[in-house]
């Protein structure tokens, strides 16, 4: 409730700087949902996530045998053998953690793709608002699709065709009889806002053996 009146308030106090300038909004959602281009990036980067999320169980999955095969054997198994073992699993674990953070960390493989394939992308988007704006003389345009709390929006005053329209000229876009519209939601569900931080589907998860990163030292105490 208080979010809502402070936003109402903040909407109230920049009316008052805006008397006499024209202002519109945009749903930036539905402009990028309405070019090919974006929606084949997020496949892609959606299929890079899986393969490389299914590259990085398979070496857990190889750890965990080579541990439990090691946790049976170690009884019988001369002291020198053990280490050499223990070292092997220390090893791949240790390979296993740095291949997923270069895949899926901060500044690793998918958010380098996420750049390259979709950047470029918001650039137009951005040039296309900009070129409106010049144009026709906004003195503000408002994003639908960011999470910004708009209480109420006359349709009349949206622009994100007029957006897609000036973004054709470009590449290709969604022809406007045959774009749709979906239930807009929030932007803390929404997988589609403009931003290199959209997170395609990804559920990287670090497996690890039962009870310690390194394999118990001979006579199985820690």
């Amino acid at each position: 409730m208080r979010k809502s009146i402070l936003s109402a308030a903040m909407i109230l106090l920049m009316s008052g700087f805006a008397f006499g300038q024209k202002y519109a909004f945009v749903d930036t959602e539905y402009i990028l949902s309405n070019i090919p281009e974006y929606t084949d990036a997020q496949d892609l980067l959606d299929d890079l996530s899986t393969e490389w999320q299914k590259e990085i169980e398979g070496k857990f999955t190889e750890i965990d045998k080579l541990y439990k095969d090691y946790q049976a054997e170690s009884v019988l198994l001369p002291d020198d053998i053990k280490t050499q073992k223990e070292n092997e699993i220390i090893q791949k674990e240790k390979e296993a953690k740095e291949l997923q953070k270069k895949r899926f960390g901060k500044d690793g493989d998918l958010y380098k793709k996420r750049i390259e394939l979709v950047q470029p992308i918001q650039e137009k988007v951005y040039n296309a608002i900009e070129e409106i704006a010049t144009t026709r003389n906004y003195a503000f345009i408002f994003d639908k699709g960011s999470g910004s709390s708009i209480l109420y929006a006359d349709q009349k005053l949206d622009l994100s065709d007029d957006v897609l329209d000036e973004i054709g000229t470009v590449m290709q876009t969604v022809k406007r009889e045959d774009r749709k519209r979906t239930t807009y939601e929030s932007s803390s569900t929404s997988s589609k806002q403009p931003s290199v931080n959209t997170q395609s589907k990804q559920t990287t998860t670090t497996q690890q053996r039962p009870g310690a990163d390194t394999p118990p030292p001979p006579g199985g105490k820690k």
